[in-house]
């Protein structure tokens, strides 16, 4: 009994422990990832819990859930990583062109599933998505020259940059969505408590907006990328 408990809890992660056997269940892996996908985006994260995914699925499905996945944070790897497959799209241009076109993929992806930008801090970097998207972006930064620790330095930029952006835009829109506001009577109400300009703080919330999230990110991503050059730091 004890060998099996550390064989479900080896190293902390899904990604690092064989999948279960297949057993007669009504649903796999995959048609529960999906479920928890559509669950988090519909409750978000604080509501989520294996009872509630299990009252999704159904009293006949219930039994699959635990068969399949074994634990709400193994649920939430999957699940995290599934949404980064979405940044894996084909890119064309010059280095600097490919590089925007995957990381602003990347960013989309969580920007769509905001929920999945609070778990990269502890649940994202195993996953084969998320191996795929950084061995990706290495792969262009290698072939236009990049090597040795500069290689390493340049890509640990690109990435701190999206998770953090990620992570922060991400908590401003937990705000807002929790007041049950949108982000312009949000920010109205807001803004003399916080010492800024209403119109400022909606601008700086609101997606479409030249000062928006995206715009943000994109211009930032920019700044990163211009001032990156190739070359061996040794």
């Amino acid at each position: 009994m004890a060998r099996e408990a550390d064989r479900k809890t080896v190293l902390g992660s899904v990604w690092l422990r064989e999948e279960p056997a297949p057993v007669r269940a009504q649903l796999s892996r995959d048609d529960i990832v999906l479920t928890a996908i559509k669950v988090l985006d519909r409750e978000g994260l604080d509501a989520f819990s294996m009872r509630v995914m299990a009252a999704e699925l159904g009293t006949a499905a219930t039994s699959a859930l635990y068969w399949r996945i074994a634990t709400k944070n193994d649920l939430l790897e999957l699940v995290v990583d599934t949404v980064l497959g979405d940044a894996l799209i084909p890119a064309e241009g010059d280095w600097r062109e490919q590089v925007t076109a995957v990381v602003q993929a990347a960013y989309q992806a969580l920007w769509e599933h905001p929920w999945a930008a609070q778990l990269l801090p502890t649940h994202a970097g195993l996953g084969p998505n998320y191996q795929a998207l950084t061995e990706r972006v290495q792969s262009i930064l290698n072939d236009a020259g990049f090597k040795g620790t500069h290689l390493d330095s340049a890509l640990s930029a690109i990435f701190h940059y999206l998770i953090g952006s990620a992570v922060t835009d991400s908590a401003w829109l937990s705000v807002v969505r929790r007041s049950g506001l949108n982000e312009l009577r949000w920010a109205a109400r807001s803004a003399d408590r916080m010492g800024v300009d209403a119109a400022h703080l909606a601008a700086y919330l609101n997606r479409e907006s030249t000062a928006g999230p995206e715009a943000r990110f994109t211009s930032g991503l920019r700044v990163i990328l211009v001032g990156l050059r190739p070359r061996q730091i040794s």
